[in-house]
């Protein structure tokens, strides 16, 4: 059975409001990071969701064990109001945007690594092309 769900979660994280997005798919929880700056109105977030959504980078999906939902009304809104007054991120959601943050440093560092081998093949035509030059005219 294909369940996925989604949530935000705003929190102050000094000096900045973040945003972080989770995704529920199949099991797997998928994260994705969000810096608001100055604390954002429900409408900005709205706004966001609907305009921003789709460009956001989520991390690599990592395993999740689903609970059953309380079936009770008010176990359902105690368990809301007990998640509104958690601050910070659940540990799933740290080890997937870590995960992503490594990720993303790998990328840099091999995107680095070939633009500078690159540029040193670069400099080196160059050097050769420009010592031709030189004995060709003597």
């Amino acid at each position: 059975m294909d369940e996925s769900s989604a949530s935000l979660t705003v929190f102050f994280e000094n000096p900045f409001w973040v945003g972080v997005f989770e995704r529920i798919e199949n099991g797997k929880l998928s994260v994705s990071k969000v810096t608001f700056g100055a604390e954002p109105s429900d409408a900005q977030i709205q706004e966001f969701i609907s305009d921003h959504y789709h460009e956001l980078v989520f991390s690599p999906a990592v395993d999740v064990v689903l609970k059953a939902e309380a079936k009770n009304p008010k176990k359902r809104l105690r368990d809301a109001q007990k998640a509104q007054r958690n601050t910070g991120v659940g540990t799933k959601s740290q080890q997937a945007l870590k995960m992503q943050h490594e990720m993303l440093k790998q990328e840099k560092k091999q995107s680095s690594k070939e633009n500078k081998l690159a540029e040193q093949k670069r400099l080196f035509e160059l050097k050769t092309q420009q010592k031709k030059q030189k004995h060709r005219g003597h």
